[in-house]
């Protein structure tokens, strides 16, 4: 195992382990009726992230596939297309969250305001079309995927240590191209459009409030707290799906993928999903004070 790939490894479990206590945090709040529609949002995402790293590395479902004797074209297509799911998932509920808190935040006589009301029905339903579109999207690639043989013969296009890409027609290649590329940029023109929304109503509030009092007083409300981490989770995706995007979009292009730097592509994959989850942990003050209350329990 190469130097990168133990980092890789490494980056896993730090990022699998608040995800697995923040996916039991949100369950719990849920289950106990004190939810918030956020907390149905980054529940989804925790999940995500959490399959996310399951199926992109090839490491415990790999290991399950396994031991239940299944084929290795099977087990390839299952966690390829888990893979593509959840990464389309992590993409589209990054946004909701973002159009979500930028509804929040909104003031009572934006056009966003009329939508506060149902909120949490729109939520329910955003997520359950955006599990349709994204598990539909990606079936495709249950044709085109599959156990790796022999790459010089085949013209397969390795992307793990036993699982490859097959030959694809240059226009189902385009199409499929073109169709994730548009999802994707339209996406993240919404991010960045909510997020400039947010910072606008985020300084006339301040710009309000220094008016009214004196800046040393200022302090922080939860919508304002909630907003910065978001607006800070939005940066940190789109910057890391860009790097992901060109990588990638290359490499499919090209038709060629080098060990090196599919490992360096999945470090970058996993970037969001593990920065992710300590950024809610120490922005929830509900998370905080349930550490708190197990610490003094402990001790």
């Amino acid at each position: 195992m190469s130097s990168l790939e133990k980092v890789l490894y490494f980056q896993v479990g730090i990022g699998v382990l608040p995800n697995v206590f923040l996916l039991l945090f949100y369950t719990f709040i849920i289950l106990g009726h004190r939810h918030k529609p956020m907390d149905l949002i980054s529940c989804q995402l925790t999940l995500v992230h959490i399959m996310m790293f399951l199926t992109g590395g090839n490491i415990c479902i790999a290991d399950i596939f396994e031991s239940l004797n299944i084929k290795n074209d099977i087990k390839c297509k299952a966690t390829f297309y888990t893979n593509r799911v959840m990464r389309g998932q992590s993409i589209c509920i990054t946004c909701l969250l973002s159009v979500f808190q930028a509804i929040t935040i909104s003031p009572s006589t934006s056009l966003l305001a009329k939508f506060k009301q149902k909120l949490k029905t729109y939520v329910i339903n955003a997520l359950f079309y955006m599990w349709f579109f994204n598990l539909s999207v990606c079936s495709n690639m249950l044709f085109y995927v599959g156990g790796f043989s022999n790459v010089s013969e085949t013209k397969q296009m390795k992307v793990t240590e036993y699982c490859s890409l097959f030959p694809m027609n240059y226009i189902i290649r385009g199409l499929i191209i073109i169709l994730s590329t548009s999802r994707d940029v339209f996406l993240v023109a919404v991010m960045l459009t909510t997020s400039a929304y947010m910072v606008n109503i985020l300084q006339r509030h301040h710009r309000q409030y220094k008016y009214l009092h004196s800046i040393s007083h200022l302090i922080a409300s939860p919508e304002k707290k909630a907003t910065q981490t978001i607006l800070l989770l939005v940066v940190f995706f789109v910057v890391m799906y860009w790097v992901d995007f060109i990588i990638s979009f290359t490499s499919l292009l090209l038709w060629i993928y080098n060990p090196v730097i599919l490992t360096a592509e999945k470090f970058v994959v996993y970037a969001y999903p593990t920065i992710t989850p300590l950024v809610q942990i120490i922005s929830d003050k509900r998370i905080i004070n349930v550490l708190k209350n197990l610490q003094s329990k402990c001790h």
